[in-house]
């Protein structure tokens, strides 16, 4: 609208110059000249608001806003020296190593769920977790007052207190086909680890699952998915930048080998 009656003003200031005003002819052709005259004006003004791309820079810098940060791969940000050993074996039975990709310690599921519990995440930051706190489905998951950071420390104390009653050690210490009856149990139902009303067993076993998939699968500048191994396998190819020239080729695997959000190969 502002456009159309600068048009109009233009038009009308022009035909009085020359010594012409078109307000006393004919409606119809006010209409028509109205016309001509906003459509001409509008590329003129367009151009001059956008005056500033023609430059040939981008007006935005990449990242600009919240750059990803790689972690640092090294050492534990929440987890205890014992608790990292048990994650580390958790994640070892969820994915095992073979001849496919390493295992989940290996790909650094571990490291991946540390820096998300240290974080915004295991926190709950970006949620609300006030009470009152009722009874929800199935579907909408945990509803009380722990954060995954607490889930985690309570679930990982419940854990090893059961393996030291049960077989007189730790979690990380017992042989692979004890963990996997362990974790067989936390999933079946048939073990019952002492958590806090509300936060069922089965709960912590599929917090676990999920973040251990999650460190799995991610871009390797949150912690896991170690030399893209998991991207690899399934033949994903990351985040490249343009697939135009494979669009059409359906059923084909991708040739090139996959890229991480910084573009290491």
């Amino acid at each position: 609208m502002i456009a159309l009656e600068l048009a109009l003003k233009l038009a009308a200031n022009k035909n009085r110059i020359a010594g012409v005003d078109f307000m006393q002819h004919d409606p119809r052709a006010l209409s028509r000249r109205r016309l001509l005259a906003s459509v001409a004006a509008v590329p003129i003004l367009a151009a001059s608001a956008d005056g500033r791309t023609i430059s040939g820079e981008l007006p935005w810098s990449p990242f600009a806003g919240e750059p990803p940060r790689p972690v640092n791969p090294l050492g534990w940000y929440f987890f205890t020296p014992g608790e990292a050993a048990t994650v580390e074996a958790i994640v070892d039975r969820f994915i095992p190593g073979d001849h496919l990709s390493p295992g989940g310690k290996d790909s650094g599921c571990a490291v991946f769920i540390d820096r998300q519990l240290a974080g915004s995440f295991g926190q709950s930051s970006r949620l609300y977790t006030k009470g009152p706190f009722m009874p929800g489905l199935p579907t909408q998951g945990y509803q009380g007052d722990l954060t995954p950071a607490g889930r985690y420390r309570l679930g990982l104390w419940a854990l090893n207190d059961y393996t030291n009653t049960t077989y007189k050690k730790d979690f990380r210490a017992l042989g692979i086909d004890q963990q996997d009856a362990v974790l067989g149990g936390l999933d079946g139902g048939k073990i019952k680890l002492k958590l806090k009303p509300g936060f069922s067993t089965k709960e912590f076993f599929e917090l676990m699952l999920q973040n251990t998939m999650e460190g799995f699968f991610a871009d390797p500048l949150y912690g896991g998915n170690k030399n893209m191994a998991s991207w690899k396998m399934i033949g994903f190819p990351g985040a490249r930048y343009d697939y135009r020239d494979h669009i059409d080729k359906h059923n084909q695997p991708y040739p090139k080998g996959p890229v991480s959000i910084y573009g290491q190969v």
